[in-house]
């Protein structure tokens, strides 16, 4: 028996070592390398060929090409009739593309993908592999959510030579795989969900994908700080990650586009959880902005996400500390950036809150990621501390720096049309972004500094 040839990776980085040694050479990290086998006789991704299972893909051939000759159509869109889902992925599924769907338990992965394979497989063959449920459970799933099942073809299998196999007999269009890290290949002695068997067993089932032109959708689990499990080479094999976020207990779900290899990065679409799955939300400002009775520390901002503006409203808190250090928490921010905002406050603004307990909170569980919520956030700081309602009508977005100075934000003249339309009548925004043209009913005070901004308030 041939004895087997084994190499190790890093889990932090994907390289690749000859021998086990306690540092990664290429990050530097520790105790990170992970032992996988290199041999012909396993059948792993670097040994699979299907390229006779399909053809005329354009991605099955190799050869030097003119690049004004490739042919589009040859990879066209294939649309989930899920408008919020196509918005994420792009405009649909990519021929011979890798899909990562990555979210925390409860979250509606299997929910989202369940549904969009069962409408798809009305028009389009769809092979649905689940690895953590029954295929009893997936049918009741199905059933509950009143689902069309006729057409949708569904396996119950956990290795990945046999998911691969039962693909080429069917020669699916998407191919659902529920979830990786269940994945194992039957030549590595480690078990499934370990860092050789998740990295090796996509890379089995994208080669199958890009050979084949099937659409491969990977179900990935998360750790517990949100980050996608498994080695980050996993991230570099796929052409599409997105995250489902948002809680179990909570009504709304966000699909947000994290990589992306055929549409636009940080991409958001917005779901509502009720009894029949996951209903898209047409219009996501409409259902962020359910404001009650006007009270201090709300103020409302304009998000740019992906390709459309999102209005959402910002609270704080502030309350005088019994203790002698002052929490600061944010939910929905970046503590640190908020943390560093109340310092610019205090600064170059002439407002100390050092003595105070900061509470800030983006109503409807929307993560904000970019900086055009820091005036926002210190404008629902300063209504609070001095418990003065801000007005209704009002919309505030803006990037400060550590002089205080407002510094514009892309897409400004988009952000105001939106607020404009939900029938907002003034805006405190950076004076670069104040649109020469004005906007139709709305009062537009462009600000430089923090001072004329608090003054403005």
């Amino acid at each position: 028996m041939a004895k087997k040839k084994t190499a190790y990776v890093c889990s932090e980085c994907g390289a690749e070592h000859s021998k086990w040694q306690g540092q990664c050479v290429a990050c530097g990290a520790w105790n990170t390398l992970s032992e996988f086998v290199v041999a012909k006789e396993t059948g792993t991704a670097r040994d699979a060929n299907f390229a006779d299972v399909r053809s005329g893909y354009a991605g099955a051939k190799s050869g030097v090409q003119s690049l004004g000759d490739i042919d589009l159509a040859a990879v066209p869109r294939i649309a989930t009739d899920i408008a919020e889902f196509d918005r994420v992925l792009g405009g649909g599924f990519v021929a011979g593309s890798a899909v990562l769907l990555g979210g925390h338990p409860g979250a509606g992965k299997s929910t989202l993908l369940l549904q969009s394979s069962c409408h798809l497989a009305e028009r389009l063959p769809v092979l649905y592999v689940t690895g953590e449920e029954s295929l009893q459970q997936v049918a009741m799933r199905a059933h509950r959510l009143q689902l069309p099942t006729g057409k949708l073809a569904v396996l119950a299998e956990t290795n990945v030579e046999a998911i691969c196999n039962e693909a080429a007999k069917l020669k699916p269009a998407i191919l659902v795989v529920d979830s990786i890290q269940t994945a194992y290949l039957s030549g590595l002695e480690s078990a499934p969900g370990s860092v050789s068997q998740v990295r090796e067993a996509a890379a089995y089932l994208t080669r199958f994908a890009k050979q084949t032109g099937t659409v491969l959708i990977l179900v990935g689990h998360v750790t517990k700080d949100g980050s996608l499990a498994g080695p980050k080479v996993l991230e570099h094999m796929i052409d599409c990650s997105i995250m489902i976020e948002g809680e179990s207990d909570s009504r709304f779900r966000t699909l947000r586009g994290i990589k992306n290899r055929f549409g636009a990065v940080n991409e958001l679409g917005v779901f509502a959880m009720t009894g029949e799955g996951l209903k898209e939300v047409k219009n996501p400002s409409a259902i962020f902005l359910s404001r009650g009775e006007p009270a201090p520390g709300s103020v409302v901002m304009v998000l740019w996400e992906g390709t459309r503006p999102l209005l959402v409203e910002i609270q704080a808190l502030v309350d005088a500390s019994p203790f002698g250090n002052p929490r600061r928490v944010a939910v929905g921010l970046e503590h640190n950036r908020m943390a560093m905002l109340l310092a610019v406050l205090h600064r170059h603004g002439g407002i100390m809150v050092g003595d105070q307990d900061v509470f800030a909170n983006v109503v409807g569980g929307v993560r904000v990621a970019e900086t055009s919520a820091d005036l926002a956030l210190l404008a629902a700081v300063v209504s609070s501390l001095r418990d003065r309602v801000l007005p209704h009508d009002l919309v505030v977005f803006g990037e400060v720096g550590l002089s205080g100075e407002i510094r514009p934000v892309p897409s400004g003249q988009e952000r105001l049309r939106e607020a404009a339309k939900h029938g907002f009548r003034r805006a405190i925004v950076p004076h670069a972004n104040v649109p020469k043209g004005g906007i139709a009913g709305m009062d537009i005070i462009g600000v430089h500094k923090l001072t004329e901004a608090i003054d403005a308030l």
